[in-house]
Parts: C-alpha cells; structure tokens; sequence
C-alpha cells in the first residue's frame, strides 16, 4: 500500500517538488478542460494547494503554461533519445524502435496526449509554444531523416526520398495519437504497430521482412 505523505511533509516539499507537483497539476487540468478554461485557480485545486503558492512559484498562468509544455517536451525528449541509445546498432533497429516508442502507454497516453495537441492548436497565437515545438518536431525530423537516409543508401531504394519517408511516419504517429485521444475503446496498439509497419516493410522492403 502507498504511503501517503502527511500535511507537514508537503509543507516540506523543496521549491523543486513544489513546481513540480503544480505542473502536473497544470498536465491533469489541461487534459479536462483545455488551455483557455485551465485558471490558476484549478490547478491550485488539483493540486491541493492554496492559489499563492501557484503566484509564488510561477507569477502567471502565461509562465506557468510554458513549463508545462517545456516539461511535456523534455519528458518526450528524454524517451526518444533513451530509445535511440539502447536500439541495436543498424538504422532500421533504430528507426523501428522509435516508431514502437510512440505507441507506448508512457507516450501513448491520453492525458499527454491532451495537452499535447491542445498546445499545439495554440502555437500559431504563442510564439514562445510554437518555438518549443518547432524544436521538438526539429530534433524530431532531423533524427528520423537521417536514419530513412542511410537505410536508403544501404537498400539502394533509388525511388525512395527519406524527406517523403519522413513526413509520413510523422504524419502516421500524429494521426495515430489522435484516433486514440478520440476513440480510446476502438484503439488497439497492435494494430496500429502493425499499420506502421507494413508502411515500413513497403517502403523499405529489404530491411523489413
């Protein structure tokens, strides 16, 4: 059984962990009720905290959203790069391994995937959310580009351009996140690693029996 923290232990809790604990709190709030309806008065609420605390640590809902996606992003980035690191050594292992990363319940997941796609539909109006997912989706592209590139030279696929490849697997995952933050009880992860798959066996027939 859990412990459960008593009240003085999270009197306690370093600036560090307060944060923290209010970002989630922000995560849970935008994943109910989107960007625009989260107040800083909800996310004190979740998380069980008075609305000072939140003006103490973050002085604005505007300073408070942006560490929230700066978290999402790490926490994204910290996964694709331990992917990348533990995959096998050839770069269809690799590439493979990060398309089976995204459909994963740690990645895959509803709540993420909320606030992922309501910050999102906001970077056209926030410049400071577009710069941070536009150096996701940078890091992202450049990535998956180089691995389609070098699978190419090796297969010899003289028909295939790795940016084409790209934009396709990206364009894949997202539709994929989205299916399931729409349709949860219809979203099977198999099926859609299979969907992926058979683009990546298509594609690059040698390299993916």
């Amino acid at each position: 059984m859990p412990v459960i923290a008593s009240k003085s232990t999270r009197r306690t809790a370093t600036k560090e962990e307060r944060r923290q604990q209010l970002i989630d709190a922000t995560v849970k709030c935008i994943a109910r009720k989107g960007i625009g309806s989260t107040t800083l008065g909800d996310v004190a609420q979740e998380a069980g905290l008075s609305q000072g605390i939140v003006n103490l640590h973050f002085n604005s809902k505007e300073n408070l959203l942006n560490e929230t996606l700066q978290f999402i992003a790490e926490d994204y980035k910290a996964q694709f790069e331990a992917t990348l690191n533990k995959a096998g050594t050839e770069a269809a292992e690799k590439l493979l391994a990060l398309m089976e990363m995204d459909l994963k319940p740690s990645i895959c997941d509803r709540q993420k995937l909320a606030v992922w796609f309501a910050f999102w539909g906001e970077v056209k109006f926030v410049p400071t959310y577009q710069k941070v997912c536009d150096a996701y989706d940078s890091v992202y592209d450049s990535v998956i580009n180089n691995l389609c590139e070098t699978i190419i030279k090796e297969g010899n696929y003289r028909h295939v351009k790795a940016a084409t490849a790209t934009h396709a697997l990206q364009s894949m995952t997202d539709g994929l996140w989205l299916s399931y933050l729409v349709s949860p009880k219809a979203f099977d992860r198999d099926e859609a690693m299979d969907a992926v798959y058979s683009y990546l066996r298509a594609v690059f027939p040698d390299h993916y029996e």
